[in-house]
């Protein structure tokens, strides 16, 4: 039977995403026991949120299947149906990773941040 998780109020489900083992020299990088823990990967579930927010008029930032990044100390990492997924409040969670466009990507951008 396969299980599925279901977090509660601010928290979120994120499946770990498998890190690159290519580095852009072609170099392949070979896992390790000594590496970083990953920081970033996919949401699956979030919680509703917590009963104040509704009244603020805040909804949760983050939805299933946003590409997301968080620090190495974000949340408890749990084991589910033999996949490692990481459980964290969505205020742990750095940002959102889109895809740039060309327009996002102008000298002008880059000058002003």
């Amino acid at each position: 039977m396969k299980h599925v998780l279901r977090p509660l109020f601010d928290r979120v489900v994120i499946k770990e995403l498998e890190p690159e083992r290519m580095r852009q020299s072609g170099l392949v990088v070979p896992a390790g026991s000594h590496e970083p823990p990953p920081q970033h990967g996919i949401v699956l579930a979030v919680g509703q949120g917590v009963d104040w927010w509704e009244h603020a008029g805040v909804s949760m930032p983050v939805k299933p299947g946003d590409h997301v990044v968080f620090p190495a100390s974000a949340g408890v990492w749990v084991e589910v149906d033999e996949e490692r997924l990481l459980v964290c409040r969505v205020g742990e969670i750095l940002g959102v990773l889109d895809e740039a466009r060309d327009e996002d990507i102008s000298d002008d951008a880059i000058r002003t941040s």
